[in-house]
């Protein structure tokens, strides 16, 4: 049993792919992108490279190191990374065929082997996020280096460099917490879709997805579709439920949420599909202690089985 569009979304999802969800509700279109988790790739294993790893595995990159020294490049320094390989930088970038939708921080441990990297990342695709550490004025020398071996110019413009936030840092962990928000302001800015109206949040639930695409009986699903004011989540939020009342995913918990899986579930095997406002700006969210005032449209819709 299951459904058919989850089941072959789910297999986008293991192709690597970023599959979408179209929905038609109230004469307008609106898409839902899912996207594989980001690769990240730390060119340098030292020690800004652990706390790095760290948080942005917490923040659901699938984290790849790359050192040419074998005491840094190694697992048990860096437990978190999905890959840690040791090779010389222009070799592993090599095998790594870095991708438009990657992210890339240049992290080695001197210029030189930044050089090195660039080189070669500048010679493939651009990546959709390229950071280098260093001084304003050795990042400066740098770049104009690459410029007069004849590379583009506008390329070199998108490196993040000196990388991260001008947030202060000082120590490894405060550096990458500046990294980390750096990757994240680039992960939010819009990419191109021309289908309707582009819903914001595009992290992927594999659990929820599974429910949907291979659950054993029927399934509902809540997709935030707008929100205004201050809401505990943004567009693209959503959730499953079944008749026994589990749920999977979240749509900003507390009793908002907790009343529309009453009215998801009373679609169940009805085959139909409704729009709801919840509004948590009223009186029952004031004595309910919720300290979000703005309101959400909700999609329910009945799943039904193959």
């Amino acid at each position: 049993m299951g459904n058919p569009e989850f089941a072959a979304l789910l297999a986008a999802l293991d192709r690597g792919e970023a599959p979408t969800l179209v929905r038609r509700a109230e004469a307008d279109t609106y898409t839902r992108r899912f996207l594989p988790p980001d690769r990240l790739i730390l060119l340098g294993g030292g020690h800004i490279a652990q706390p790095l790893c760290a948080m942005a595995a917490m923040l659901d990159f699938s984290v790849v190191v790359v050192d040419d020294r074998p005491s840094f490049a190694n697992a048990e320094r860096f437990p978190q990374a999905a890959e840690v390989i040791c090779d010389a930088f222009p070799a592993a970038i090599r095998t790594l065929a870095i991708r438009q939708t990657d992210y890339v921080c240049c992290i080695t441990r001197g210029h030189r082997w930044d050089a090195d990297c660039l080189r070669q990342i500048l010679s493939g695709p651009m990546p959709w996020y390229l950071g280098m550490i260093g001084s304003s004025r050795r990042v400066s020398g740098l770049l104009g280096l690459l410029a007069e071996e004849g590379f583009d110019a506008a390329r070199l413009s998108e490196i993040r460099a000196p990388i991260g936030l001008p947030i202060g840092a000082l120590t490894p962990a405060e550096i990458a917490v500046s990294i980390c928000a750096q990757l994240v302001a680039r992960r939010r800015e819009p990419r191109a879709d021309s289908r309707g109206i582009l819903l914001h949040q595009t992290n992927t639930d594999l659990e929820m997805l599974r429910q949907l695409a291979q659950g054993d009986g029927p399934r509902a699903l809540l997709l935030v579709l707008s929100t205004t004011g201050s809401t505990p989540v943004k567009s693209g939020a959503m959730m499953a439920v079944d008749g026994a009342g589990h749920s999977w995913g979240t749509i900003g918990g507390g009793c908002s949420e907790a009343a529309v899986m009453t009215r998801a579930r009373r679609l169940l095997g009805t085959g139909e599909s409704r729009v709801v406002t919840v509004d948590m700006s009223n009186d029952v969210a004031e004595s309910e202690g919720m300290v979000c005032g703005g309101t959400m449209r909700v999609l329910l819709e009945d799943v039904p089985e193959a």
